[in-house]
């Protein structure tokens, strides 16, 4: 199943599920999917809830063609260009993110394999909508761009062992894990740099756990304007999903809705000779094999942003 937030000719935040090779979106909302709304908004991720459980198999039954008709001529099938998509989770609880977890990348920055995974996190208010832009906050001439496969927790996890973990894994997103170098770096610490508003563009859509049978085998790039910057695979992952959900669990409580961005590999502007920095006008793609486009227009921040 292909999970995206959406809205449709209102402000209510919707969640469905792509049909049609993408051409169309399942409603759950819709009355004639009849699937009750989940209390809280991050429920709708959560595995062991019903709201999930009766989203799968309605949309295994349209998928069948059993119910495609009755639902698209009650609106609950709904044109994707009719849609407007939001991030496919628009507030997550948490985004955790690891960094120098490639090994390519790590001999890009001649830098010794950690022995851990390095943890940091972004504000739930740095999430960007797939096509949404990114702002270049006032203050930043180094805003940097990083491809990563995002992981969407969807049970709740407390000292996870490695061999369980999957069991804790709604699927996975395109994430840009975008950074403003010159805050980074000159803070000493990487909150700032990291956690703008707009700094975590993902999506468009969470691919659940049996669409993407092997997440460790991926092939992953970023294009600048057209250009491919980062080109690897992530079977260059230090620590895998499985070793992330164990050492992330030990001390934080994964819950539904929570996003991990497992970290970029080589060709990020700030290493590269001359470095490369995004400027307004520019257009960044995230391409992870099975996960679509991840596409996010550049522009510079107002001067009352």
């Amino acid at each position: 199943m292909k999970i995206v937030s959406f809205t449709h000719r209102d402000a209510l935040q919707r969640v469905g599920a792509l049909l049609e090779n993408g051409a169309s979106v399942l409603d759950f909302s819709s009355p004639a999917a009849a699937i009750p709304r989940p209390p809280q908004p991050l429920e709708a991720f959560d595995l062991a809830g019903s709201f999930l459980r009766e989203a799968r198999s309605l949309t295994q039954r349209v998928q069948e063609k059993r119910e495609l008709d009755r639902l698209r001529a009650a609106g609950a099938v709904l044109a994707r260009k009719d849609v407007q998509l939001l991030a496919p989770v628009p507030r997550p609880g948490k985004i955790l993110c690891i960094g120098l977890n490639y090994k390519d990348h790590a001999a890009e920055s001649n830098s010794p394999l950690p022995e851990r995974p390095l943890l940091f996190s972004k504000f739930s208010t740095c999430a960007l909508a797939p096509g949404g832009t990114i702002r270049i906050p006032r203050g930043s001439t180094n805003l940097d761009f990083e491809a990563e496969l995002g992981v969407v927790i969807g049970k709740r996890a407390t000292r996870v062992p490695a061999a369980r973990a999957m069991e804790h894994v709604l699927g996975y997103v395109n994430f840009n894990d975008v950074s403003a170098r010159d805050f980074q770096f000159k803070d000493g610490q990487w909150q700032r740099g990291k956690s703008c508003d707009t700094f975590a563009p993902f999506g468009e859509f969470i691919a659940t756990t049996d669409e993407i049978p092997d997440p460790h085998r991926l092939r992953i790039r970023l294009r600048l304007n057209g250009k491919t910057m980062q080109d690897s695979n992530t079977d260059q992952l230090i620590f895998g999903v499985p070793q992330l959900v164990e050492s992330l669990s030990e001390h934080v409580t994964l819950e539904p809705g929570d996003v991990i961005a497992t970290g970029t590999p080589p060709g990020v502007g700030f290493a590269r000779k001359p470095p490369v920095f995004l400027q307004p006008g520019d257009v960044v793609e995230v391409e992870i094999e099975g996960l679509g486009v991840l596409r996010n227009p550049v522009v510079a921040a107002a001067a009352n942003n």
